[in-house]
């Protein structure tokens, strides 16, 4: 049945409607889903996660100006500590791509997305921030772990509105809460989270952006199947 069945998003990109529609009928009992899996994000999680990647790389993580190039030697202020960072970030997304990973190395991965959260706060920008923050909310949604996902996915909607700063980092935020709320079985909280991301991918600039976010929040465990 799998391969006849589509999720909420695949099935608002082939009838033209928007998942926030097709969420208000479902709710309104007028195109009730198929199945609700409570375990399909788990099954997707890690190729998800190579997808994800793409996302967050430098381009997204670290802005020009701190970029040395090889025409301008000069050093860039605290630039072995924004490197330092930057490689943290980049192991803890390896180590998320492991479909195998030791204990250790779940340890591991843990304490080297702090680490990076941590230099970033004192080289980086208000976003950088926000992103460290959305990545310890992820590492620990994926291991099991729901009240410390809960509270830096809060971290991250936090600097969002405090810095003024929307667009797919306020739409990641909402998506952390919600995984956060579906780790720890609250289906409800985790449905309400996913509105306020889906509302806020409204307002990002990138299509590409906006697929990224929205394939993320299709593997939330709990997310809607349609025929």
């Amino acid at each position: 049945m799998a391969g006849d069945v589509l999720t909420i998003g695949q099935l608002a990109r082939r009838s033209g409607l928007t998942t926030k529609a097709l969420r208000h009928y479902d709710r309104l009992g007028l195109l009730r889903p198929a199945s609700v899996d409570p375990v399909n994000g788990y099954r997707l999680e890690a190729r998800s996660t190579r997808v994800r990647g793409a996302l967050h790389t430098l381009d997204h993580l670290v802005s020009d100006e701190w970029s040395p190039t090889m025409t301008d030697p000069r050093p860039v202020p605290g630039g072995d500590e924004r490197r330092l960072s930057t490689d943290l970030f980049n192991g803890v997304w390896q180590l998320l791509e492991k479909e195998d990973r030791s204990i250790a190395e779940d340890d591991r991965m843990l304490h080297m997305a702090h680490a990076s959260r941590f230099h970033w706060e004192n080289v980086g920008t208000a976003a950088n921030l926000a992103r460290g923050e959305w990545q310890c909310s992820r590492v620990y949604a994926v291991l099991r772990r729901p009240e410390p996902a809960l509270f830096h996915a809060r971290r991250v909607i936090d600097h969002c509105k405090d810095n003024g700063i929307g667009d797919w980092d306020l739409a990641f935020g909402y998506e952390a809460l919600a995984r956060g709320h579906a780790v720890a079985g609250d289906v409800e909280a985790a449905r309400a989270a996913t509105e306020q991301a889906l509302a806020a991918v409204e307002e990002i600039a990138e299509e590409d952006d906006r697929s990224l976010v929205l394939g993320d929040l299709e593997t939330i465990p709990g997310q809607p199947r349609f025929w």
